[in-house]
């Protein structure tokens, strides 16, 4: 149950004062879901490149950048990484061969799903502590901050 509702709701009258609220309780459960990674080693971009490949499929490393919004030779070391782990592989674009394709490998597909699940299972047990009328709000406010994040 929330027990600091009445407080919050005052800070969060504002567009400001419920952006600063948005804000810490955000970054504090992404960080709480990254200490739930099982493989600490890889960096944040890193996974963000293993989770863009699991969701959408084999990429340039150009298309990539722009899609995590890095400068191209930020992405070149990040794929080279990931490579050198085995968790991705380059090969030459079918269409234009001065280009390479980037994709994952089960190594990486692997990764990604057991670190879902894990991550997962660790918010879907904090969900069951909520009371029905908490979670409905949760659903309504998930798909509200997807579209925050797609903006």
């Amino acid at each position: 149950m929330l027990t600091n509702q009445p407080r919050l709701s005052r800070r969060t009258r504002t567009d400001a004062g419920l952006a600063a609220v948005l804000r810490v309780a955000v970054g504090r459960l992404a960080r709480r879901l990254r200490a739930q990674r099982p493989d600490a080693s890889l960096s944040l971009g890193q996974s963000a490149v293993l989770y863009t490949l699991a969701r959408h499929g084999q990429m340039t490393p150009g298309a990539l950048a722009e899609h995590e919004k890095v400068q191209p030779p930020s992405m070149t070391r990040i794929v080279t990484g990931l490579q050198e782990r085995g968790l991705i592989r380059r090969i030459k674009h079918p269409e234009d061969r001065r280009q390479q394709l980037v994709s994952l490998t089960d190594e990486g597909r692997e990764l990604v799903r057991v670190d879902q699940r894990r991550r997962e299972a660790w918010l879907a047990q904090r969900l069951r502590e909520l009371a029905p009328e908490e979670k409905e709000t949760l659903r309504r406010a998930a798909e509200i901050l997807e579209r925050l994040s797609q903006s």
